[in-house]
């Protein structure tokens, strides 16, 4: 299914995008091949099209997101700090490199993106900081994470996260036979909707554009004005930043 035929928000994009994802152990590319097309659309809703624009694409995992912006135009590149988790053939020219320090000089993206990453990095504010540093004056930054509190918080072991992450983890442990790939404090952190958009906000080399959930089929940008509500409700906070000039 092509993702600009899907309104967003929209009852029935969510469903396709939720339908997708539980085939995501089954069927990886057809999941993360949609996630990234609808990606890209809200890039280009935001930002306009995508051609002949310079993409950062930080922690882009397998290369789905690299490889729809190259589709659609853009000079994109993907920066991967896991080896793991690049897949048997990531996109011609990745980088190996960690998000706290990405190789690029100073205002060189015209777009920097990265989508759930915040919530497995210890140090959120410095990795936005670098996100910020790389783009231009006037580019655009475009963040997404799963929060904490919202009921794929715990990934792998969700919902049980809100009982306490060891309980869900023996749990997934149990029900699995196998440890799970995400630990609470060395890969997975408990990062909320309202300390980061207060923090955002504060910042002055950036504009914020839109704060929105990016999966929620209706009044997306209105539940992330309900504090409380929005740490559950949001399920994955979207962030789209215009980096001020100078």
């Amino acid at each position: 299914m092509n993702t600009t035929e899907l309104k967003d928000p929209s009852i029935r994009r969510s469903l396709a995008l939720f339908r997708a994802f539980l085939r995501e152990q089954d069927d990886p590319d057809t999941c993360y091949a949609l996630l990234a097309r609808d990606a890209a659309d809200q890039v280009e809703r935001y930002g306009g099209p995508l051609a002949g624009r310079t993409v950062a694409d930080v922690g882009g995992g397998s290369g789905h997101f690299t490889a729809e912006f190259r589709r659609r135009g853009a000079h994109a590149h993907l920066f991967e700090p896991d080896v793991r988790e690049l897949g048997a053939a990531p996109p011609r020219g990745t980088v190996i490199a960690d998000g706290y320090l990405l190789p690029l000089s100073d205002g060189v993206t015209d777009v920097t993106f990265s989508s759930n990453v915040l919530e497995h990095v210890a140090d959120p504010q410095t990795f936005l900081s670098e996100l910020v540093r790389v783009t231009r004056p006037g580019g655009l930054i475009y963040v997404s994470f799963t929060n904490w509190l919202s009921p794929w918080g715990g990934h792998e072991w969700a919902p049980w996260h809100y009982l306490g992450a060891e309980r869900a983890r023996a749990r997934y442990r149990r029900r699995t036979g196998r440890d799970a790939k995400h630990t609470l404090g060395e890969n997975l952190f408990p990062v909320h909707v309202g300390t980061t958009l207060r923090q955002v906000r504060a910042r002055d080399d950036v504009r914020v554009v839109a704060a929105r959930s990016r999966y929620w089929p209706f009044l997306a940008q209105a539940v992330v004005k309900a504090p409380g509500l929005r740490e559950i409700a949001t399920w994955n906070l979207l962030l789209i930043l215009r980096r001020c000039p100078s």
